[in-house]
């Protein structure tokens, strides 16, 4: 029996860093594109990078930030439109502590994805950012799901798989397949996908939208789960999703 799969991306960037349209437009655009689940995940960081993007660089922005995609989220609901919306952010793994434990409060997120995770240090140091957020938060019901934005494998498959395995599934880590970067979900690393596969590791999809033109460069995307057989873990993380879901 095939299974439905529905479309997502949950990797959108807004004018709240470098993207090149609105959240109005993004909410639009996906709307007409049919889409199912979206989320705006704009940047946020305070390392060189910050110097060459416009990013969530302050406490106001983000308060800026979240209430505007509140507010499409209240508008969806009203309509009675079927998408959902989520609040998002993409913290950039060579920010500071400091700078990630002062800034983001993630109870008031839906989605964290954090990029550039290339080592076993870089997973102690998510690990760290995590567990100090668990301690702290309030409502331990109320916590965002956790992704690895357009994770490269090759830096664990070769060192540190089992390590890399077990972060994601203690954590219930999502990987991302984002179609802005498929050598990342080449054959070459059949046996990483295996794994997610064997072990039930959620996964999520996302273009890196930086353009409305984008939002729904996905289809590419969806054979390559199919490929890998791991549409049951897609639809586990939807589920997660709908609980999620204004």
């Amino acid at each position: 029996m095939k299974m439905k799969l529905p479309k997502l991306n949950l990797h959108i960037h807004s004018t709240y860093s470098d993207g090149k349209n609105s959240i109005s437009q993004i909410v639009s655009s996906a709307l007409d594109k049919g889409l199912d689940y979206i989320c705006i995940t704009d940047h946020f960081t305070n390392s060189w990078k910050a110097d060459i993007i416009p990013n969530l660089n302050s406490l106001d922005k983000i308060e800026m930030y979240l209430e505007e995609i509140g507010q499409f989220q209240k508008y969806l609901l009203d309509e009675e439109r079927q998408m959902a919306l989520f609040k998002g952010i993409e913290i950039d793994l060579n920010s500071t502590e400091k700078f990630i434990l002062n800034s983001i409060s993630p109870a008031k997120f839906d989605i964290i994805i954090f990029e550039y995770l290339e080592s076993i240090e870089g997973i102690s140091f998510i690990k760290k950012i995590i567990n100090y957020w668990r301690k702290n938060s309030k409502n331990s019901k109320v916590f965002p799901l956790i992704g690895l934005a357009h994770f490269e494998p090759s830096f664990f498959v070769i060192n540190g798989m089992n390590i890399l395995i077990d972060f994601l599934t203690q954590n219930q880590i999502f990987f991302e397949f984002n179609s802005s970067y498929p050598q990342f979900y080449s054959q070459k690393y059949h046996s990483f996908f295996d794994q997610l596969k064997k072990r039930n590791v959620l996964v999520s999809i996302g273009c890196d939208s930086h353009h409305i033109s984008r939002l729904k460069d996905i289809e590419e995307v969806y054979d390559r789960i199919k490929f890998y057989e791991l549409e049951s873990n897609l639809i586990d993380l939807v589920q997660i999703l709908d609980k999620k879901r204004i």
